[in-house]
């Protein structure tokens, strides 16, 4: 009996502390944690199973991207948009003859001089005129040497046709005609001439007289600067016949050969004064030809001259 009496006036005692004690806040008081609607069934996908691969995006009305037509090209001359090309064809050929389609002219004597040598000394001369235009020119030739006491022992004249094949080279053809020696001859001439590689100037032509006879040429000489103004140049040239022609002294084969160099000063482009030497001989039987009229079939001569051009 006292146990139960002890115990109920525990429970008696605690009964008021625990009244004077808050209840605890709740954290999720003010929540709305109301029910929620269950999630609607998915409305199906019209267009499911279609192919909807990536297509060309189309154009205005409809129109794929491409298929319009293009723009015209662009015309070679603006100022024809505006002016109209007929109102620009004379300006245009004026153009073109001021740079490039010109008409022009030149004489130039490469050779003009003075040879002295054993026994009766010379003189010799060797140029060019023409006239004309880029591509087509005519060409005034002339060469020839004699003797101091007043003979002309060769000289020749060549009216040519020139026309440009590249920008190196020009092919020529036309008349050729021997004042001397006697007797005069004439031939049709067709040759090249032009810049090598390295600036050679070369050129080379066979010659067909009206008596059926057939010779050929080839000569060159390169112009090296050593200043501005002094100029070495070396040249040669050689002369082949196909057949003897006796009656001016010319034998089959290889005909004649020269060999020369000149030192030139440029008192100005056009005018140089030049001295150099010069070898000569005549070749088999040519050679022979001269012996038998009393002449020196070689000869070696110191030259004195002038390189002109205007």
């Amino acid at each position: 009996m006292k146990r139960l009496a002890i115990a109920i006036a525990a429970i008696g005692f605690a009964a008021p502390i625990n009244a004077q004690q808050p209840a605890a806040a709740d954290p999720h008081a003010g929540h709305d944690m109301g029910a929620k609607p269950a999630p609607e069934t998915p409305v199906a996908d019209p267009h499911a199973g279609h192919d909807m691969g990536a297509k060309p995006a189309a154009g205005p009305a409809g129109e794929e991207v491409g298929t319009a037509p293009a723009p015209a090209p662009p015309i070679d001359h603006a100022a024809d948009a505006v002016w109209g090309a007929a109102a620009l064809t004379a300006s245009r050929a004026s153009l073109r003859r001021e740079h490039g389609g010109f008409q022009g002219s030149m004489i130039l004597f490469n050779l003009a001089e003075y040879q002295a040598r054993s026994g009766t000394d010379g003189y010799r001369w060797e140029g060019e005129g023409w006239f004309g235009g880029d591509i087509h020119r005519f060409v005034l030739k002339s060469e020839g040497e004699g003797d101091v006491r007043g003979s002309v022992e060769n000289a020749e004249v060549q009216a040519l046709y020139s026309r440009a094949i590249d920008p190196w080279w020009n092919l020529q053809a036309g008349v050729r005609y021997d004042i001397r020696p006697d007797p005069q001859r004439a031939f049709a001439v067709l040759g090249i001439e032009g810049l090598a590689p390295y600036w050679f100037k070369a050129g080379g032509a066979l010659f067909l007289s009206t008596k059926g006879e057939l010779l050929g040429r080839i000569e060159g000489f390169y112009d090296q600067r050593i200043t501005q103004r002094l100029v070495l140049q070396p040249r040669a040239e050689i002369d082949v016949a196909a057949q003897d022609i006796p009656e001016i002294g010319v034998g089959a084969g290889l005909s004649s050969v020269e060999v020369g160099l000149r030192l030139r000063y440029e008192i100005e482009r056009e005018f140089a004064p030049y001295i150099g030497i010069e070898w000569a001989s005549d070749i088999g039987d040519t050679a022979r030809y001269a012996r038998a009229v009393g002449k020196e079939p070689s000869s070696f001569s110191l030259v004195a001259g002038i390189r002109f051009w205007f």
